[in-house]
C-alpha cells in the first residue's frame, strides 16, 4: 500500500514558510519521497501501518493551507505514467523486501 501526501500551503510571511518547511521535514523524517515539490509518497506495509503514518502526519499539520492524503495499492503504483518534458519514463516498481545488513 502507498501513500501520497499533496499540499498546497501558504507561504507569504516568514512564519508561514517557516510551517511549510517544517511539514516538509516532517514528512521526510517520516520516511516519505519528494515525488514533486508537494507530493510526498511513501510504501507502506498495510492498511494499519497507513493509518499510523497518517496520525503522524497529522500532528505536524500547519494551521493554514489544505493537504490531502491518498492510499493507493501496489498495482495501482505500477500504473503511475511519468514524464519528464516530454520524455515517457519508464514504469515504477514496487521496492522489494527490505533486507537487513
Amino acid at each position: 500500500m502507498w501513500i501520497m501526501v499533496l499540499f498546497d500551503l501558504p507561504v507569504m510571511t516568514k512564519k508561514e514558510r517557516k510551517a511549510a518547511t517544517g511539514f516538509r521535514t516532517h514528512l521526510l523524517d517520516l520516511g516519505f519521497e519528494m515525488a514533486q515539490f508537494s507530493v510526498y509518497l511513501r510504501f507502506c506495509a498495510g492498511k494499519e501501518q497507513s493509518e499510523s503514518i497518517t496520525r503522524k502526519v497529522r500532528t505536524k499539520l500547519p494551521s493554514g493551507g489544505k493537504v490531502d492524503i491518498l492510499y493507493f495499492t501496489d498495482k495501482q503504483y505500477e500504473n503511475i505514467v511519468s514524464y519528464t518534458g516530454r520524455t515517457k519514463q519508464d514504469s515504477r516498481k514496487n521496492p522489494g523486501q527490505f533486507e537487513l545488513f
